[in-house]
């Protein structure tokens, strides 16, 4: 799942480290969640969404598995 934790960290001036530190996470998860090796729970979705007082949509974007597939395959 694509998302835009960077650009968020960014805005509000935090490290992974620090980031990790406020939703109860290692550094290692931010980490993957922002390289789109790692989807979040639902929970730790809201946290975040929550922390930078942004929507989950504004935050994560969503791409269906069959759209994935096909890009990779064209």
């Amino acid at each position: 799942m694509k998302n835009n934790i960077k650009v968020y960290r960014a805005i509000h001036d935090l490290t992974q480290e620090n980031l990790s530190e406020k939703v109860g996470v290692t550094r290692q998860t931010i980490n993957a969640i922002e390289k789109g090796k790692y989807d979040p729970s639902l929970e730790l979705a809201f946290k975040l969404a929550r922390l930078f007082d942004a929507r989950i949509e504004e935050i994560f974007l969503y791409e269906d598995r069959e759209a994935r597939n096909s890009e990779r395959k064209g």
